[in-house]
């Protein structure tokens, strides 16, 4: 790709993460400002790769965001807006369409946080989604539950992963629920449960074309183990394998379908148990969490979260250019642990390549040429996690900075 032009990237972020990202803007000559919220005061952000760093008691007040923002802009030039958090992602949007700044706006950024806009949206361009309705109208309600089987889901529009979904058994059910939700029934979404295997697939888009994409199983769904507990598993398909060609095609047209020009994307889906196709779930315009990026990382070669930066600097002056990278295959583990610091010494096999090291939780990442190994470690560390760090908690509300 060559020398890349320089900007100023000003990166919004509620939550502590992307430091790759940061870093490798600064590596590649631009200037980097980071707008975050008071109580990351201290975090761990790589302050030497950083020009400035501004706080604010909320990223969520689009007044206060645009005209904090507004006024950084009377002294800084800024060329991109960046958010490292799904959260960010609408406010990112806005104040570009504010500033009128080039990147993603506001139309574009709801097919990647709004589950109704991203759904009606996929079935429009014919990918198949579960039947849902918008809780909205109470006869086209009534209707959908007496057309489509339930359960259902019922799952608020604008949340990242499983945070706030609901399982809903009976038409009794829905209703006291909805009341419970009063003015706020129309952010909402019913969707038919598809009991299946769940899938994601991590990708890296250049002008609007996939150039890179990374395909993994869940060992248990998101939900199942946000609401239910348990420890959360993902490893990379059989490559060349039939799930894992369809998985890719209909990635492709996803990501075209929703129209991102530039950028990674962190796509859902759900292989139906009882009729074997895919089902699109929902579609992140952001590096996958749960370290999902030290996953992919571990198998290819690829840091995600750096790929992402270089691509935002080049934007639609230089050609973005995919590195070299392996084909190895990746397995992580992850719990919330008993223990502050949970001890993994006694995990001494050589595939692993990453360990955990966060204040109450458990994780690690491993990576062979052999499938097969990949699986037999994570079979094996599933039932040791249990034994020796398995905790459980409710689960986690929406953050309220």
């Amino acid at each position: 790709m060559g020398d890349l032009p320089r900007k100023t990237v000003l990166c919004i972020s509620s939550y502590e993460k992307g430091q790759a990202f940061l870093r490798e803007v600064k590596r590649q000559g631009s200037t980097v400002y980071l707008l975050t919220v008071e109580k990351l005061r201290e975090a761990d952000w790589p302050r030497d790769e950083i020009d400035e760093i501004f706080y604010m008691p909320s990223l969520f007040n689009e007044q206060d965001m645009i005209n904090a923002v507004s006024y950084l802009a009377r002294t800084r030039p800024i060329d991109r807006i960046v958010p490292l958090d799904d959260y960010d992602v609408e406010m990112a949007a806005a104040l570009r369409e504010h500033l009128r700044i080039p990147g993603m706006g506001d139309t574009t950024a709801r097919y990647f946080r709004d589950k109704l806009a991203m759904r009606v949206r996929a079935r429009d361009r014919n990918i198949l989604v579960p039947d849902f309705v918008h809780i909205l109208n109470y006869d086209r309600i009534r209707e959908f539950m007496a057309r489509v089987p339930g359960p259902w889901l019922l799952k608020p529009r604008s949340e990242a992963s499983s945070l706030g979904i609901k399982k809903i058994h009976s038409p009794e059910e829905l209703w006291p629920t909805l009341d419970t939700l009063g003015d706020r029934q129309s952010y909402y979404v019913l969707e038919r449960f598809v009991p299946g295997e769940v899938f994601h697939v991590d990708s890296i888009v250049s002008e609007k074309n996939v150039v890179f994409a990374e395909v993994h199983q869940y060992g248990r769904p998101p939900f199942s183990v946000m609401h239910e507990g348990g420890v959360f598993v993902t490893r990379t398909v059989q490559r060349g394998s039939a799930d894992e060609q369809k998985l890719r095609a209909a990635n492709d047209k996803l990501i075209k379908g929703l129209g991102l020009v530039r950028g990674v994307t962190h796509a859902e889906f759900l292989k139906g148990e009882a009729d074997g196709k895919f089902y699109f779930i929902e579609c992140a315009a952001r590096v996958g969490g749960a370290n999902i990026a030290e996953l992919v990382q571990a198998s290819t070669g690829l840091n995600l979260w750096e790929q992402w930066a270089r691509i935002e600097i080049a934007g639609e002056d230089a050609a973005y250019e995919l590195p070299p990278h392996r084909a190895d295959y990746g397995g992580l583990i992850i719990s919330l642990a008993k223990q502050e610091w949970p001890d993994t010494s006694a995990y001494t096999d050589p595939e692993i390549v990453w360990r955990m090291k966060r204040k109450g939780h458990v994780g690690l990442i491993v990576a062979s040429p052999d499938r097969a190994r990949v699986q037999a470690l994570l079979d094996a560390y599933t039932q040791r996690f249990y034994d020796d760090f398995f905790a459980k908690l409710p689960p986690p509300e929406r953050p309220t900075n």
